[in-house]
């Protein structure tokens, strides 16, 4: 591998290195604002709007002259995907979070890498099966097209497929771990006891923190099926509109009208909810809107051009470990051996994940579809038949809208 390619590489990880930071960052941030009384559907429309208003002008001016011609396709895709992540995914995810824990939402964030693999995976499989409906074999010539838009490429002969697989179980029960198991405290130099509370016997949670805590898991993981379908879309909407900046300005404008008029049906009249002062919620507001929405729709497209939307998901649960260190350090909360344990599990996972998607082939370009014909005999009439499969090709492009 080259210096180059090796550099190329980096980046790419330390992208998705950042989108975990600032998950983690931006779930104990909003579940403080949470408690002191942050509106979850209004946070979400204050959020987007933070977030057009900062990237809006970027995208204005540094995308004015590659920016695609906007298509009715295409307008619907953003409106599909404002729909899912900015306003349906952050409102339930939120909502979930303040009937639990942000230590809880984020160990359940976890099922969205395996989620976005396996849509991916059929999503390909579905689209490639149309296009194969769509062409014939003619003669002794086999037609196999791969790789039309592809999302995510699964052989399960081949080992790096196998290893991505087992990758995505590996990292989800190692958060699991983490989340479900304790074990031994272990003593660290940063931590006193005097900053935690001491040790007490458990209590016995009462019927409304058990429903409290069913409906906000219920609410989180319905969330994560929306998120997980918003990377899947955002990837192939970026296959026909690759202005990544434009796209994550759009989307978050979109999502702000969308979620004003949720907020407006679910909420009604009530004024109180709008309003915002200098506080922590308007912090959590900013940087949310800034980080989490706006930088991280943008940097998350990037990445997922060249590596596709599982790559981008698959660290999530590395996300899950940061938030174990930061709680160790800013709130000197005590580690135990599941912990541990889970975080030696996630990283396996994770070695599995990158192995197998370094033996990947790199994702083909936003504006070509990758075809590859297979000759398995032989014939005299060979390349006339060639041209004919060809025309078919040819014809099946024009009838077939790129997405």
């Amino acid at each position: 591998m080259s210096r180059d390619r090796w550099v190329d590489q980096g980046k790419l990880y330390l992208g998705v290195l950042f989108l975990q930071v600032g998950y983690a960052i931006n779930g104990v941030i909003v579940k403080s604002a949470l408690n002191k009384g942050l509106n979850p559907c209004t946070f979400s429309v204050y959020r987007n709007i933070a977030a057009v208003v900062v990237f809006g002008p970027f995208a204005y001016y540094f995308e004015r002259n590659m920016r695609p011609k906007m298509t009715l396709s295409v307008f619907l895709k953003i409106m599909l995907l404002a729909q899912l992540e900015p306003v349906m995914d952050q409102i339930l995810y939120y909502t979930g979070m303040k009937y639990t824990t942000a230590t809880f939402a984020i160990a359940m964030c976890n099922i969205i890498p395996a989620l976005t693999f396996f849509m991916a995976w059929i999503f390909r499989y579905v689209h490639a099966t149309k296009y194969l409906n769509n062409n014939i074999c003619l003669g002794i010539i086999n037609i196999n097209i791969i790789n039309v838009n592809r999302l995510e490429k699964v052989n399960i002969k081949k080992r790096h497929s196998q290893a991505k697989i087992i990758g995505t179980l590996v990292t989800v029960g190692g958060a699991m771990i983490m989340t479900l198991v304790n074990g031994v405290l272990i003593p660290l130099p940063w931590t006193h006891m005097s900053r935690v509370h001491p040790p007490v016997a458990p209590v016995a949670l009462s019927y409304e923190d058990h429903r409290n805590m069913i409906k906000g898991a219920i609410m989180i993981t319905i969330g994560c099926f929306f998120w997980a379908g918003f990377f899947i879309l955002q990837a192939v909407t970026l296959k026909s509109y690759p202005a990544q900046l434009s796209l994550t300005s759009l989307i978050c404008m979109m999502g702000a009208l969308q979620g004003t008029v949720t907020t407006l049906v679910i909420e009604r009249a009530r004024r109180d909810i709008w309003s915002i002062n200098w506080d922590a919620k308007l912090f959590a507001t900013l940087y949310s809107g800034i980080v989490r929405s706006g930088a991280s729709y943008y940097v998350s497209g990037l990445i997922m051009k060249i590596k596709g939307p599982f790559f981008v998901t698959a660290f999530n649960p590395f996300g899950m470990v940061m938030v174990v260190i930061m709680s160790s350090f800013t709130l000197g909360e005590q580690i135990n051996v599941g912990r541990i344990v889970g975080a030696i599990i996630i990283v396996i996972g994770l070695y599995l994940i990158i192995w197998g998607k370094s033996k990947d082939p790199g994702l083909p370009d936003s504006r070509s579809n990758e075809v590859e014909m297979i000759d398995e005999e032989t014939s005299p009439d060979k390349n006339q038949e060639s041209d004919v499969v060809a025309g078919v090709i040819k014809e099946d492009r024009h009838v077939e809208s790129p997405v």
